[in-house]
């Protein structure tokens, strides 16, 4: 599990060696995505919930991924210009993180009629069904949405390694 304290001085590192000195390094509070390059702001975030599951070299290769994004530009997207930079630098990874997300932190729990459970951080806005009970959206596998209380201890506990 990635130490936060090390994350950021690798983020820091990387921006110092890739990027311009108008760039910075910090954490947010994502729980689905990894990390985040901001244009605008010239700010390349990681999420401090996932960076904490994460092992060195699956962090170091998310820190890459947003420096690639930084080099690149905003009009290269996953493209290929993208790829060719991301390559350069030593990433090896996809064009999104396919770990695990802060589910605990996840108020909207989904449970189909099988019992299988799923998580939003958002409210659910249109009927879903379990994508395990069928394929296509089919009734009778739809989720019945419960919202749950996240407290301080639960985020607290997100935070730290596991």
């Amino acid at each position: 599990m990635a130490d936060l304290d090390r994350v950021r001085t690798w983020g820091e590192a990387l921006i110092r060696l890739h990027l311009d000195e108008s760039w910075r390094f910090g954490f947010d509070s994502a729980k689905r995505r990894a990390g985040l390059c901001n244009y605008r702001d010239k700010r390349i975030t990681v999420s401090k919930y996932l960076a904490a599951r994460f092992d060195d070299d699956e962090i170091h290769q998310v820190l890459l991924h947003e420096v690639a994004h930084a080099l690149a530009g905003h009009a290269a997207a996953h493209g290929p210009a993208w790829k060719t930079v991301a390559e350069g630098l030593g990433y090896v990874g996809g064009t999104t993180h396919d770990g695990e997300t802060a589910t605990e932190l996840a108020p909207w729990v989904g449970r189909c009629p099988a019992g299988h459970i799923t998580y939003r951080h958002r409210r659910p806005t249109r009927p879903t069904s379990c994508a395990r009970c069928s394929r296509r959206f089919d009734e009778r596998h739809a989720f019945r949405w419960t919202r749950r209380e996240i407290t301080a201890a639960a985020r607290r506990a997100a935070q730290r390694p596991r």
